[in-house]
């Protein structure tokens, strides 16, 4: 695991251009702090900070020259299956100097090129490749967008990088907001994978190459190319689906995942296990235990608030595998100490508080080992969330048509002639706010849009955006239904834009700030491949989802260990905002920097109200705050705005 970084400008070359890079590399050093590398080719210049996994010695270095020098590669990442295609290659009479996987990666790219090469690794990626022969740069990223890789002209120069704290110390760097991530951060709590919170600046999408000549004209757009894409293997999934019993599809499913796992457990540093006591995690805990030759260490997090506290649960599973289990409860006080951070860590705003036990969880495993597996993806590959199974049942409402008319007819135009009746007291006590919800959701005429409905339920972002940015917005397009089903098409939502945005975000910042590499196993392609043939009553069961994958659990662990509601990771927040944390989120909500992307007068009442206790409302406050605090930490007075 690692971090890159580079920039191309015609007019920056030599001693300057080594310099400009060595300030952008010190930014990233904790994704990397084993080794250092840089290449520098004209107006290209390509960075690399190493975390060594495979292969330590110094044939691992980076950027690395591929055998006949026509590529040179910066590669973050990991490639599962490079042992396989090492062999394969060497039939073909490929050498190797090492045994990275950079270096196999490196050998595709020079006999298939960079998007074909793509096709036949299995990993995690963000790669920057130069053809010093035709002059190119090609930049990637995997497909489920596990490693992050931004870019963008600022200027007259392209800058590329893992993070964007990398590039904001370029000379060339345009700190301009981007209004639509700013409301979506209000509306979602995260940027959309393939943007960023800088107007200049985008992310390489997932499943997507592009590529620049190093003479393109400054502003030029580079070629996007999608090498692997969730929504058509959805639909080539729905065409051809499993025709196994559930008994057989559930054997499938193992083999499947204890190759991810096996895979995965390749490394030349230690690995241990997060373990939350949940389904995902759970299960891939176990098959760490059955693969690996040495006891497996585990790692929790706990809260006092017992409605919040999973370690218990992960303390049992932990106990029946017989790993080396290790866990930390975490208090108000700490939370205190780390929520301030937050907006360095992560460089631009996410709103997901679960963010907290996250970054705790991450150094307290790297204390002991250098990789860590966990259970990412369960819940978007295997239809998890319970949200999957609600929006189905009032998809298929009978009534929901004849509801959702009436409901248009009480807000339209019984709210305001009893409003204009009624005295004030009274009308305050009518729920419009619901009225107006049951019209919006009832009213829904696609699964996309009645997802994106559930998703950002109550949370009106145009009314506390600072009106410069308000003017700016647009309304977002939405992709048209692809699959028949409510709950799939959810999924595929979640994949394409839930996932990468929000969960790996959390997890690639909180980890590399601690250097600690984190993988997933249930995001293995292939395991979603084979998800998508499956049909309903095999990911089902009821309103409950992962039906397939609790009974892979229940083959390896005891029922009633394991048996219980789903609960999440989540920090007690609502609690910690009235009590702890109160004083820094209202100080953030008066800054000079708050009031240029917020009202900040709405903003603050709103907290007040989550504090006077009467109603939880810390999921439309968090958002709020944290881009407040981010505002104060990146935006210099005057600037980012407009």
């Amino acid at each position: 695991m690692c971090g890159l970084a580079g920039f191309i400008d015609q007019g920056t070359e030599g001693a300057e251009a080594q310099a400009r890079l060595a300030s952008m590399l010190s930014r990233i050093a904790h994704r990397g702090p084993d080794d250092e590398g840089v290449w520098i080719d004209g107006p290209l210049a390509i960075g690399h900070r190493r975390l060594s996994i495979v292969d330590l010695s110094p044939l691992g270095h980076q950027p690395m020259i591929s055998a006949s020098g026509r590529y040179v590669i910066a590669f973050n990442g990991e490639i599962y299956n490079h042992t396989e295609l090492r062999s394969a290659l060497a039939r073909s009479g490929a050498q190797f100097k090492g045994h990275s996987d950079t270096e196999v990666l490196l050998t595709l790219i020079e006999r298939d090129g960079l998007p074909a090469a793509l096709a036949h690794c299995v990993g995690m990626f963000a790669i920057a490749a130069w053809d010093r022969r035709r002059r190119v740069l090609h930049l990637a990223r995997d497909r489920f967008g596990e490693k992050p890789l931004y870019y963008g002209w600022c200027g007259r120069t392209f800058l590329f990088g893992s993070q964007l704290r990398a590039l904001a110390v370029h000379p060339a760097f345009d700190n301009m907001l981007d209004a639509e991530s700013v409301r979506d951060v209000v509306q979602r709590g995260y940027v959309a994978p393939d943007r960023s919170i800088y107007r200049q600046l985008r992310q390489v999408a997932p499943g997507t190459c592009v590529s620049l000549r190093a003479a393109a004209s400054a502003g030029s757009s580079p070629l996007a190319r999608t090498y692997w894409d969730p929504v058509a293997v959805a639909r080539d999934g729905a065409q051809r689906p499993f025709a196994g019993s559930f008994h057989e599809a559930t054997t499938e499913l193992e083999r499947r995942l204890r190759d991810a796992v096996v895979l995965q457990l390749q490394a030349d540093v230690p690995v241990g296990a997060f373990l939350s006591g949940g389904v995902d995690s759970s299960v891939v805990t176990a098959l760490m235990c059955h693969a690996s030759r040495s006891r497996v260490r585990s790692y929790s997090i706990g809260f006092q608030r017992a409605s919040h506290n999973e370690a218990e649960h992960a303390k049992a599973v932990a106990e029946h595998l017989g790993t080396d289990h290790t866990e930390w409860y975490v208090d108000e006080a700490e939370a205190e100490c780390l929520v301030p951070t937050l907006a360095d860590i992560y460089d631009e705003p996410l709103a997901d508080a679960s963010q907290i036990p996250t970054l705790v969880l991450a150094r307290l495993v790297r204390r002991d080992v250098t990789v860590a597996l966990s259970g990412d993806g369960g819940d978007e590959v295997f239809g998890g969330y319970p949200k999957y199974g609600r929006g189905e049942a009032l998809w298929h409402l009978p009534a929901r048509r004849s509801l959702g008319a009436m409901a248009r007819l009480a807000d339209r135009v019984l709210a305001p002639a009893l409003r204009h009746v009624m005295p004030t007291a009274a009308s305050q006590r009518v729920p419009w706010h619901r009225i107006n919800t049951a019209a919006a959701l009832c009213g829904a005429r696609t699964p996309e849009t009645l997802a994106d409905l559930l998703e950002t339920l109550n949370r009106d972002a145009s009314g506390f955006l600072a009106p410069a940015l308000r003017a700016q917005v647009t309304a977002p397009t939405r992709r048209p239904a692809v699959l028949a089903s409510y709950r799939r098409e959810a999924m595929l939502r979640d994949i394409q834009a839930y996932l990468p945005g929000d969960i790996l975000t959390k997890v690639d910042r909180a980890t590399m700030s601690a250097s600690l590499e984190s993988r997933a196993p249930l995001l293995d392609h292939r395991l979603y491949e084979f998800a998508v043939t499956l049909p309903d009553t095999h990911l089902f069961d009821g309103t409950a989802g992962k039906r397939i994958l609790r009974a892979l659990l229940y083959r390896l662990v005891p029922r009633e260990i394991v048996d219980r509601p789903k609960s999440g990771f989540m920090a007690p927040l609502p609690d910690w905002l009235r009590g702890g944390l109160k004083p820094w989120a209202s100080d953030m909500l008066r800054t000079a920097s708050a009031a240029r992307v917020l009202d900040v007068n709405r903003c603050r009442r709103l907290l007040d109200l989550h504090c006077q206790g009467h109603h939880d409302l810390s999921s439309r406050v968090w958002p709020l705050v944290t881009l407040a605090a981010w505002s104060h930490r990146h935006l210099q007075r005057g600037a980012g705005s407009t």
